[in-house]
């Protein structure tokens, strides 16, 4: 089963320690679980993560009715591990991905929440896939600055395939596809409230918020992959 394989690479706390080396670090929601079904390519990027978080109530649910105890780690608390962390030691950081407006929202905010952390960025085209000019321009912008952390807004698995086909070019140390925690943080998409989010319920919330784009992610995707662990505990389907 597609939650077997990636087992060992979940982060099974609420607490963040990764050492300081090179790491691909992605995240795993219901979504993503079933693209990664039927793309090969993907479910590549995602078994070479060096650390995969459970991005989703679903991917927590579906753990436990295997009997494996996990706790939800959204983008966002990877985020702000990975900026708490270089304001300590003076890091910096490269935000790859989104439009320049959005890079200038999130630059300008944490220029004030983190005022030691040094921030470089990049809006690479707009392209559902690069070519090798447009993947060569990201790579030399990015081993300009060699960043401590990489932080890769493209959504899934855009972001995923390019973080894994392109690790081994780039000279930095975690490289985090964080996604929607670009527009969250730039404020030019709303995170629902923590109350939701603490009763697993931020799924239900951006659901409220963007139901034309989200339906299928949240009414879809959640049901197969609870759907996919129940048969296997059952021993009806091993995928």
């Amino acid at each position: 089963m597609l939650l077997n394989n990636l087992e060992n690479l979940i982060v099974a706390n609420k607490t963040l320690d990764l050492p300081n080396e090179k790491l691909l670090i992605t995240t795993l929601n219901a979504h993503s679980y079933n693209v990664a079904k039927s793309d090969a390519s993907f479910l590549k990027a995602l078994q070479s993560s060096d650390v995969l978080l459970a991005d989703g109530i679903g991917v927590v649910l579906a753990y436990r009715l295997l009997g494996k105890s996990v706790q939800k780690m959204a983008g966002t608390d990877l985020f702000y591990y990975e900026m708490n962390r270089l304001q300590a030691i003076k890091g910096t950081c490269f935000f790859l991905g989104s439009s320049n407006e959005t890079l200038a929202k999130i630059k300008s905010r944490a220029t004030i929440e983190f005022p030691d952390v040094k921030i470089h960025q990049y809006s690479p085209p707009f392209s559902t896939k690069f070519s090798d000019a447009d993947n060569l321009q990201m790579i030399e912008a990015i081993n300009l600055v060699q960043p401590d952390v990489l932080f890769v807004g493209m959504t899934a698995p855009k972001q995923e395939k390019w973080a894994y086909s392109t690790k081994n070019q780039l000279y930095v140390g975690h490289i985090c596809c964080i996604g929607a925690v670009f527009d969250f943080y730039a404020g030019t998409i709303n995170r629902p409230p923590q109350w939701m989010i603490n009763l697993g319920m931020e799924w239900l919330g951006r659901l409220i918020s963007e139901p034309k784009r989200l339906w299928k992610r949240y009414l879809i995707s959640s049901p197969i992959i609870i759907k996919d662990a129940l048969l296997h505990k059952w021993g009806i389907n091993h995928i």
